[in-house]
C-alpha cells in the first residue's frame, strides 16, 4: 500500500478531488482526465468490485482497517490519508463518510448491446443528477435490465448520482445515446415497444397499460423527460403508446424519478 499522508490542501496530488460540489468543474476536469470519484466505503467497493480501477483514494485514518483489503488488491495506487478538516478544504464540502476514491472512467457498455435487453428505461434530458441517480437505482432494483441516456442527460458517474444510485450506477448496465433525434426509431428498430411516461391528452392509464403488458407480454422501454418540462413534443409523438400515472388530490405528476420508479414496478418483467 502506497500510504501517503498528506497536510497542505494545496498539494498537486490531490488535484482529482478538487472541489468537487462546482459540477462545471468537476464535468470539465473528469472528461479531461477520463476519471470520477466515488464516495463512502460501500459505494468505493462496488466500483472496484464491478471493475473500474481506482487511481487513488483520499481516506481518513480510521477507515485504513475496513478498506484494507481493496487497497491491498492495488498495492502501486497512491493513498492519501488526510484529517476530515483538510479534505473538506479540498472538495469544499464535509466528507462526513471520509473515504473517497478517483477512479477511471471507462464505457463499460454500447447501446447496440442494450437495445438487446426486454425493459429499458431511457431518459432524455433528465438534467439533475439525483434523478439520474435515482431513476438507475429503482430500474436496478426493480429487474428492468439497462438504461439509455440522451445526450443532454447528467452524468451517471457524477459523485452525487453515484451516492444517490448506491452504487447502482456499477451495476445496472447503461449507456449514452449519440443522436437525440433518431433514438425513437432506433429503439422501435431494434423491436422495442417506446413507453412514453406524460401528461399528454389521450396517455392511457399505467394500471390499464400494464394489464395488456402482463395478457401479451412484449419488450418495452419506458421514455422519461427533463425535470420541468417532461418529455420533448418530438419523444411524445413519436412513442408507440403515451402512459400517465393516475393521481389525487389535484397534483397531476410526480417528481421523474418516483414517476420511473412507479413505472418500472407496473411493468415489471
Amino acid at each position: 500500500m502506497r500510504r501517503i499522508a498528506v497536510d497542505d490542501p494545496d498539494d498537486p496530488r490531490l488535484g482529482d478531488y478538487v472541489r468537487l460540489r462546482e459540477t462545471s468543474l468537476r464535468r470539465s476536469l473528469e472528461s479531461e482526465h477520463g476519471l470520477f470519484i466515488a464516495e463512502g466505503e460501500k459505494v468505493i467497493r462496488r466500483a472496484v468490485e464491478a471493475g473500474y480501477r481506482p487511481r487513488s483514494f483520499l481516506l481518513a485514518k480510521r477507515w485504513l482497517p475496513g478498506l484494507a483489503e481493496v487497497l491491498e488488491r492495488w498495492p502501486e495506487v497512491p493513498v492519501y490519508v488526510a484529517d476530515e478538516a483538510l479534505a473538506e478544504q479540498v472538495t469544499g464540502f464535509h466528507v462526513h463518510r471520509g473515504a473517497l476514491a478517483s477512479l477511471h472512467r471507462v464505457e463499460r457498455h454500447t447501446v447496440g448491446a442494450l437495445l438487446g435487453a426486454r425493459r429499458l428505461v431511457v431518459l432524455e434530458d433528465v438534467v439533475d443528477h439525483t434523478n439520474v441517480g435515482a431513476i438507475i437505482r429503482a430500474a436496478a432494483g426493480l429487474g428492468w435490465d439497462g438504461a439509455l441516456l440522451a445526450p443532454r442527460a447528467a452524468d451517471p458517474l457524477y459523485r452525487r448520482s453515484i451516492k444517490v444510485s448506491m452504487g447502482a450506477v456499477f451495476s445496472l448496465p447503461w449507456a449514452r445515446l449519440a443522436d437525440w433525434s433518431g433514438a425513437i426509431d432506433l429503439l422501435r428498430e431494434a423491436g422495442l415497444q417506446t413507453v412514453a411516461l406524460t401528461l399528454a391528452d389521450g396517455a392511457v392509464d399505467l394500471t390499464r397499460f400494464a394489464a395488456e403488458v402482463r395478457a401479451e407480454p412484449r419488450r418495452l422501454a419506458i421514455l422519461l423527460g427533463t425535470e420541468g418540462a417532461g418529455l420533448s413534443a418530438r419523444w411524445t409523438a413519436a412513442a408507440d403508446v403515451r402512459v400517465r400515472i393516475g393521481m389525487h388530490a389535484g397534483i397531476d405528476s410526480l417528481n421523474v424519478a418516483a414517476a420511473a420508479a412507479v413505472a418500472c414496478y407496473a411493468l415489471n418483467p
